[in-house]
């Protein structure tokens, strides 16, 4: 029963983003591992108690990326990927789930590092982005590092802080941004219909796939709490990005308050770069 449920999820990511008009390699990516999972004569769950994530990677059609996204499934119950696409994620519930992180630290972690993913999480515990947050000590940081490795099927080292994750450029992740709102401001972007904050069921918020330099984005007005607060629901773009892997991050891009970059697009998490981008184009 369990393959069934994995494969109906991932086939509902697939049909979500042939909707959305998303690259047609990445819909069948994963229409192909929703077929290897269906027809396992085993449970999925039996091949990662043997052999861990990498007895997932080694089945044929099923990368790194989507089989992080079956094991956090079969850790948690969820798969990230999915809420997203139907823009129905709830952050706070989900890095609740982490020990030692409650309701007020979930908040800290989306208002500081606007991010909403386990992955993305991931990332800011090994680059120095998460310590800076009050409440998260060396220790608690080295305890969500050791957390997210186990729920994400981590079997090798992660890269020391000093050694950056692979990541696309400032200058791309602005450049997706102003497509994204161009598009959306001209309707011109499929609208889905998200399950939080939208008691009347509208289809309002649009969602934009595009590949650009090898990697492939998802972009879409943030739907958090936070932005509804404070009525950013138009200004703040949250966009994944992905490689032919299907590993996953994000950033926020924001409309700046205050500062140097007041009025600029800002990218959270790369202030710094997102200054030196501007100097260098003036």
């Amino acid at each position: 029963m369990i393959n069934q449920d994995i494969a109906d999820k991932l086939l509902e990511i697939a049909t979500l983003l042939k909707e959305q008009g998303a690259n047609p390699y990445r819909v069948s990516a994963y229409q192909n591992a929703a077929n290897v999972i269906f027809s396992l004569p085993q449970p999925v769950g039996d091949i990662v108690a043997r052999e861990g994530i990498q007895g997932l990677v080694a089945l044929p059609g099923i990368g790194e990326g989507i089989a992080r996204s079956i094991y956090e499934y079969l850790a948690l119950g969820r798969m990230s990927r999915l809420e997203s696409l139907k823009g129905g994620h709830d952050p706070v519930a989900l890095f609740e789930a982490i020990p030692g992180i409650g309701p007020k630290l979930a908040h800290r972690i989306i208002e500081n590092l606007h991010i909403d993913s386990l992955e993305a999480l991931e990332v800011a515990a090994h680059n120095q982005r998460l310590e800076k947050i009050p409440g998260f000590s060396p220790k608690k940081v080295a305890m969500v590092q050791v957390w997210l490795a186990q729920v994400l099927g981590r079997q090798r080292p992660r890269p020391q802080p000093h050694e950056p994750f692979t990541e696309p450029s400032v200058k791309l992740i602005l450049q997706v941004d102003q497509q994204y709102r161009q598009k959306a401001s001209a309707a011109e972007l499929p609208m889905i219909v998200p399950k939080r904050f939208n008691p009347e069921g509208k289809a309002w918020l649009p969602v934009m796939h595009v590949t650009k330099q090898g990697w492939h984005f998802t972009a879409l007005f943030s739907n958090t709490a936070r932005a509804h607060q404070l009525n950013r629901t138009q200004d703040w773009v949250v966009i994944y990005f992905y490689d032919d892997q299907h590993h996953e991050s994000q950033h926020t891009v924001v409309t700046e308050t205050h500062g140097a970059l007041t009025g600029q697009r800002v990218v959270r998490g790369r202030e710094t770069e997102c200054r030196e981008y501007y100097a260098s184009v003036k």
